[in-house]
């Protein structure tokens, strides 16, 4: 897989706008997610997390760039992002767009994402404290991107943690999250798998350190 990305707007965290084209000249690892996922994306953001540490252990951290971008534009406004970012942890580029733009970027990767009903009892809303009123059904896995913004590999699977995951992070989970976290299913990517992958990428070893996440 080598496809070069077409450039689409986006919005940052901080409310201006940018595109994948900011990161031409890092490797970049993407994942789709929303703040308010209750099943999978916290526990993408826990190995995202362990990621990181790996790369920077391995000297590459200013060359390998980390970024979750939204598929909930009707919630994640760059104020929830940065929300999102202080209290759990996920101090990378979260980026997100109006729902044109949204449906646009993720169908090229072929990433889908709806509205679907909100599981009863309804989970509450972290950042507000009200009930939530409706979930996303999303794709996940995570993609990389070249340095010359060329998509070379994508994997559609979960993450395995092997039910570890920091208590914040955990506390976010509902009983389906929870259920993933500890007895995810047979097809799914762990940290190191995914660091076999980053290093292929960028052509150097990056070992993994066993960070906690």
């Amino acid at each position: 897989m080598n496809r070069k990305i077409p450039t689409m707007p986006l919005i940052s965290e901080t409310g201006l706008k940018t595109s994948l084209a900011t990161f031409r000249g890092k490797y970049v690892v993407l994942a789709p997610f929303l703040t308010l996922c209750q099943e999978m994306c916290p526990i993408t953001t826990g190995a995202f997390i362990a990621l990181r540490h790996d790369v920077n252990a391995a000297g590459l951290g200013n060359k390998v760039v980390f970024v979750e971008i939204s598929v909930d534009p009707w919630r994640d406004s760059p104020g929830r992002l940065r929300a999102y970012s202080r209290r759990f942890g996920a101090t990378w580029p979260l980026l997100t767009g109006t729902l044109p733009e949204l449906q646009r970027f993720w169908k090229y990767f072929g990433v889908y994402f709806q509205k679907v009903p909100e599981p009863q009892p309804p989970g509450t809303d972290w950042w507000t404290g009200k009930k939530l009123t409706f979930d996303i059904d999303h794709s996940d896995g995570f993609i990389l991107i070249s340095p010359n913004g060329n998509e070379r590999f994508l994997t559609a699977s979960a993450p395995n943690l092997h039910c570890h995951l920091a208590p914040n992070l955990k506390g976010l989970l509902d009983s389906t999250g929870i259920n993933n976290l500890c007895h995810p299913a047979a097809d799914t990517w762990t940290v190191p798998e995914a660091l076999n992958s980053i290093s292929w990428l960028v052509g150097q070893h990056i070992p993994p350190q066993a960070a906690k996440t």
